[in-house]
């Protein structure tokens, strides 16, 4: 095989082009890494917690409970499920923003009345 070699000086090179990204692509890229973050999270807290006070356990008569629930499991299981529905909530009613698809950026988007005005 015979390599591919560029004769071009460095300033004959083009020039990088600057991306220029759409906002829906930013805002659902922002609102993927803050799911996978939380994510990330919870999976730290509860793999390791649940591990060490759920297992390896000498004497299964002495688990403490909280509610009748083993404790390992309330505060590595329930706890984090009942905080990960109320960010979810918030999440979802609070910090995302809906966004318009537009095909064409340049082109007006028009509200719903607005294009049944223009048809009568």
């Amino acid at each position: 095989m015979s390599e591919q070699s560029t004769d071009r000086s460095p300033d004959q090179m083009p020039e990088p082009v600057e991306l220029e990204y759409d906002p829906v692509f930013i805002h659902a890229r922002r609102e993927a890494i803050i799911i996978f973050c939380t994510w990330l999270v919870g999976l730290l807290w509860m793999v390791p917690y649940c591990y060490r006070y759920g297992y390896n356990v000498a004497d299964p008569s002495q688990i403490t409970t909280v509610f009748g629930i083993p404790s390992w499991l309330f505060w590595g299981i329930a706890i984090p499920w009942i905080v990960a529905n109320l960010f979810t909530t918030w999440f979802c009613f609070g910090f995302m923003k809906d966004a318009e698809l537009v095909d064409n950026p340049n082109e007006e988007i028009k509200s719903p009345a607005e294009g049944m005005e223009s048809n009568q």
